[in-house]
């Protein structure tokens, strides 16, 4: 009866997950993902509700859509302010990142290759499994790691709820924080600082598009290298 009453509990969170992607299709909000303005235009047509389909769509995008949560905090930043949007953004991110958790351990190996696709499964598994903590702070702390897809991962492992849930806390916030006091700038910064952070912001850019894929590859080789 326990275990019938645990398959129907997962079966009602696939169906509202599912309907969850309808909603966004039908909505337009993968079409508003592919610029700032059009993101918030989307979440303004929603008014007086906005603050709610902004903690929706941010919750969502961490289980369905492959939408970066730092960009949708900036604009969060711009329409709600920096704490706002940084508290809204943190804790769909959290509900989000346990909730994959938690499918993954329910459903197995084979919800999460339907989920991630085999190809990703595969070229992350072996090093979660042996390094949990270490790979997954460095993924939570570094923009070169599919974050999101890493929890679905984690789920795998034998990692315990309580340690993850610790580790996305004292991990996921700052990234998030930073977009967030970017799009409400809530710092007040020189002309000559914004030019230099524009720069420096365009270099990583470049750096990233061009050799984030050396660095992801030079951690992992580093972690299974120490893999006992």
């Amino acid at each position: 009866m326990k275990q019938a009453g645990k398959y129907l509990s997962l079966a009602a969170v696939l169906l509202l997950l599912l309907g969850g992607g309808v909603f966004l299709w039908q909505s337009g909000f993968f079409t508003a993902a592919s610029s700032q303005e059009s993101m918030q235009a989307y979440i303004q047509r929603f008014a007086p509700y906005s603050h709610l389909c902004f903690f929706l769509v941010q919750f969502l995008s961490v289980v369905l859509a492959p939408i970066p949560s730092n960009i949708t905090a900036l604009v969060g930043g711009v329409l709600f302010g920096t704490w706002l949007s940084f508290f809204l953004t943190f804790a769909a991110v959290l509900l989000g990142s346990i909730l994959v958790f938690v499918l993954a351990r329910n459903l197995g190996q084979s919800f999460v290759n339907r989920v991630v696709g085999e190809r990703v499964s595969t070229k992350y598994l072996d090093v979660i499994h042996a390094k949990t903590d270490v790979f997954l702070v460095l993924a939570f702390l570094f923009p070169f790691f599919p974050d999101d897809l890493l929890c679905i991962l984690a789920g795998l492992t034998s990692i315990s709820l309580r340690r993850f849930v610790v580790i996305a806390l004292l991990t996921r916030p700052w990234g998030l924080l930073f977009a967030s006091a970017l799009g409400g700038a809530s710092f007040s910064i020189p002309m000559w600082g914004m030019a230099l952070i524009g720069v420096a912001g365009a270099a990583l850019f470049l750096l990233g598009m061009k050799y984030g894929d050396r660095v992801e590859a030079s951690v992992l080789k580093a972690l299974r290298r120490d893999e006992p």
